[in-house]
């Protein structure tokens, strides 16, 4: 069932990632404002927030399997009214709802994957989910953006309509719920508030936060940086299809088994400070091999910050509560994706260095995430 779980979570985020190069043009295409436009653009991971946290607690409440499935479905109908858009509104209007339904999905999923692991295993079970994801980042902006070219928008929408709906069939039919009902009595919406004082939650979704920031920097800048060195277009592709290739190595390789073997926190943390080296290095590349070399960098930081963070959310978590516990999670993981354009794009404005400013506040994190866990042991040992 762990390998059916991965091809959903593959698909999830194929739901996400082949949207990536048409979703602008096509609000063009309707006649969108600028300011519309980047309003549609931003609007899904804002209501993917709210999803992430109402989904959480359903998913508790009413099982894994049922809200996985009434994401799938809700998505597929909701990926069917793209085509039907007319306007700009009514393009923001369908954005909107694919947030907040889309939000049920990743939390479903990986609340399977952490009641399907022990402990033990746990790490290297999440870094095959980073490979999944790693697998959807550069599946689907290829698809899409070769739909795009031939001006065949619409029928992205209908390939992963069509492709959500096989995947829905699939969760009814050879998925099990992994949470007896007996269970689900014990849940409430109060277990919200022990998750926000649980420090291995709040490291884990600091991390997040960070981790979508330096994503929404690279989204952003590295095109801009890209250009300003003199090369077009397909560099800034192969820079990106550099780091998700490089984590997936680590990802799917025998380096894994430092998932296990090693602290979750150690490797977040040190994933963290490696980004921060990374971001601060992109400031200062002035040719493509500098630049192919330092997304290696950045690509072997974010194959330590991923499965790690995601395995310290399990551990933080029961099953009465873990739904709740990644609901948490990716509400930071989508507050971080919003922020991490729209700051950067401001500080490139006012001072022109996004990609210091990334640095900085990876820096930051990295020192904060330490300061908590020297806090949490001293209160340990004071108890």
């Amino acid at each position: 069932m762990k390998k059916l779980l991965y091809f959903i979570i593959v698909v999830s985020f194929i739901d996400t990632f082949i949207q990536l190069p048409i979703i602008t043009p096509y609000a063009k295409s309707l006649g969108a404002s600028h300011m519309l436009t980047g309003a549609i653009v931003a609007v899904y991971s804002l209501t993917n927030m709210f999803g992430n946290i109402l989904g959480g607690h359903w998913i508790d409440k009413y099982g894994r399997k049922r809200m996985l499935f009434i994401g799938m479905i809700s998505v597929t109908v909701i990926l069917l009214l793209y085509p039907l858009a007319a306007t700009g509104f009514q393009l923001f209007i369908i954005r909107l709802l694919h947030g907040l339904a889309g939000g049920f999905l990743i939390p479903s999923a990986f609340a399977y994957v952490g009641d399907q692991t022990r402990a033990g295993s746990r790490g290297k079970a999440m870094a095959f989910t980073g490979a999944a994801i790693g697998i959807a980042a550069i599946v689907g902006p290829a698809v899409g953006g070769a739909l795009a070219a031939r001006g065949q928008i619409e029928y992205v929408f209908i390939l992963v309509a069509g492709l959500f709906l096989f995947t829905s069939f699939l969760v009814l039919r050879y998925i099990e719920e992994s949470f007896v009902s007996r269970d689900r009595s014990k849940v409430h919406v109060k277990h919200f508030i022990p998750l926000l004082k649980n420090p291995l939650l709040l490291q884990a979704s600091l991390a997040a936060f960070g981790l979508m920031i330096s994503n929404g920097t690279l989204a952003f800048a590295l095109p801009l940086k890209v250009e300003a060195i003199g090369l077009d277009a397909s560099a800034t592709g192969a820079l990106l299809s550099t780091f998700g290739i490089m984590a997936i190595i680590v990802f799917l390789t025998p380096i894994n088994k430092i998932y296990d073997h090693m602290e979750p926190l150690i490797l977040v943390g040190t994933g963290i400070f490696i980004i921060g080296s990374a971001m601060l290095l992109l400031s200062y590349v002035t040719m493509f091999w500098t630049g192919i070399l330092t997304m290696i960098v950045y690509g072997i930081g974010f194959a330590f910050v991923f499965p790690s963070m995601n395995r310290m959310v399990a551990e933080s978590s029961s099953k009465i509560d873990r739904g709740k516990a990644y609901g948490i999670f990716y509400a930071f993981f989508s507050l971080g994706v919003v922020a991490g354009s729209s700051v950067s794009g401001a500080i490139a404005e006012w001072w022109g260095i996004p990609f210091i400013f990334t640095a900085i506040v990876m820096f930051i994190i990295c020192t904060t995430l330490y300061v908590i866990d020297r806090v949490r042991k001293k209160l340990r040992i004071h108890l």
